[in-house]
């Protein structure tokens, strides 16, 4: 390009992790209700997130681009996408590339893991209506979530692609600073980059993702040594991938990005997939169902105890309604307890009654025959508020402003003052990624006995420094952690299982 003049580079995005296992599919409207951002918006909202694009952003004010802000749309994760909801939202995407004028370059966030009614690959489906409308030669460096299942056609429809490496996703913004810094690469100095990728025949259990442990620990620093020690490597990527997924391309992959050497980037992907398939053989499920869990939760001397509901896992997808945990509390009368419940009808219902009033009325377990039967609770009205906070650190997600809908807080009869039995109500899908979701509704997790997160890694990160003892519960619903709670009809014939 001519470096006389600042290159113009785009800024765009639509990030879905879809549970083809849920009956509950996601629309447009689902989109629109949880962070459309569109033009100028796309600057307001992730200037100062911790996400990639914000570091798109960042990237681009460092390298002197002139940014053009399109359209980033999330959703939160649930069922699969419609294919009215990729028609608009791409669609819109697409208009407004084309009305932007001429581009030097596209830095686009998708997730990895969307699947679309009539695409099992849905992130690459977008791609290849960005390359029909943009063409083959603008340079396209897209970003992906680590539990992205990579269709290996995207190597070939993106310019370069780069994926966090850390779970919980602490490293969002790093990730599209790296992606802006490759693009500077191409633009300024002439970088061809040249990709591949492995896919090894393993379901890579969700239990073990966590990039802070090993077995994922070595193969991450080993990818960032990659990085940091050959020029010629731009980008190495290990995302162990979305289980919830039944689709082709479902499992753990291996990206290798290099300047301008197949032969390398080849190389190290098929070393690196040769580590991961490895890790197998250590992926053991050897957890506590929840009434033990309870149990154990009450015998210990460390609190705050964090129960992990790894069956209602709403980063995955799942409801938020699971009463599995909540159930064992009520009926081995716990104390000291926080449960986070999502369920619109008793926030409304705690909402006529007003603060102080005396609520009777089941919660969760409402929209499927998955997560549980309804748990009926008696107790006070405490606190109505309209679920909104601003996370400042950085967590998993990478999002600042967060929204957790209309909530409600219920003081659990027979709690005692000190650390009362809580059960806090949302209407909206809200996943535990941050301690705010606790504290905006006036909770002191710390004090608290036991407390009760929806999800399976991503938490720790907010939840790791105050808690006295995790403890993961095998429990049922759409995240189940035994894939073999799961009838896989298009996956990968040569999956193994774990051990």
């Amino acid at each position: 390009m001519n470096t006389d003049r600042q290159p113009r580079v785009a800024l765009a995005g639509m990030l879905h992790e879809s549970n083809t296992f849920s009956s509950d599919p996601t629309d447009i409207e689902d989109f629109e209700g949880h962070g459309l951002a569109v033009g100028e918006e796309v600057l307001q909202e992730y200037s100062a997130a911790a996400h990639e694009v914000g570091g798109f952003i960042e990237g681009g004010k460092k390298h002197g681009f002139e940014l053009i802000p399109i359209l980033v749309g999330n959703a939160t994760p649930g069922g699969t996408v419609t294919d009215r909801a990729l028609d608009r939202v791409v669609g819109e995407m697409i208009e407004r590339l084309q009305a932007a004028g001429p581009l030097d370059g596209l830095l686009l966030a998708l997730h990895g893991a969307m699947v679309v009614e009539s695409f099992p690959d849905g992130d690459a489906e977008v791609m290849r209506r960005l390359r029909a409308a943009l063409g083959d030669e603008l340079p396209m460096v897209v970003t992906h979530d680590a539990h992205a299942n990579v269709a290996p056609v995207e190597i070939e429809l993106s310019t370069a692609l780069v994926i966090y490496k850390e779970i919980p996703h602490t490293d969002q913004r790093e990730r599209g600073l790296q992606a802006a810094d490759i693009l500077a690469k191409i633009l300024y100095q002439g970088a061809k980059p040249t990709q591949a990728i492995e896919k090894p025949p393993m379901v890579y259990n969700i239990l073990w993702h966590n990039t802070n442990r090993e077995p994922m620990l070595p193969l991450v620093q080993e990818a960032r040594r990659l990085e940091r020690d050959n020029p010629k490597i731009l980008g190495v990527s290990v995302p162990p991938g979305y289980q919830y997924a039944d689709v082709p391309q479902m499992g753990p992959s291996v990206v290798v990005v290099t300047d301008n050497d197949p032969e390398l980037a080849r190389s190290e992907a098929k070393r690196l997939a040769a580590m991961m398939y490895e890790h197998r053989k250590v992926m053991r499920l050897d957890l506590p169902d929840p009434a033990e869990a309870v149990r154990q939760a009450m015998a210990s001397t460390e609190a705050p105890v964090v129960l992990v509901e790894l069956g209602d896992n709403i980063g995955g997808g799942s409801a938020g309604d699971a009463t599995f945990l909540l159930a064992e509390l009520v009926k081995q009368k716990a104390q000291g307890w926080v449960v986070p419940i999502w369920d619109p009808a008793a926030v409304q219902e705690a909402a006529r009654l007003g603060i102080g009033g005396t609520f009777d009325a089941e919660v969760g377990g409402k929209l499927d025959k998955l997560h549980g039967e309804p748990v009926r609770i008696r107790g006070t009205v405490k606190l109505l508020y309209d679920g909104k906070y601003v996370e400042p650190a950085v967590r998993h997600g990478g999002r600042r402003y967060q929204d957790q809908g209309l909530s409600a807080v219920i003081v659990v009869e027979g709690s005692d003052p000190e650390q009362p039995n809580l059960v806090l109500l949302d209407s909206e899908r809200h996943p535990p990624f941050s301690l705010g979701q606790l504290t905006s509704a006036g909770i002191d997790a710390a004090r608290q006995r036991i407390l009760v997160v929806k999800a399976a890694v991503a938490f720790r990160a907010a939840y790791e420094p105050i808690a006295g003892r995790i403890i993961e519960v095998d429990t049922g619903g759409l995240t189940a952690v035994n894939p073999e709670r799961f009838d896989y009809k298009l996956a990968r014939t040569v999956l193994e299982p774990a051990g």
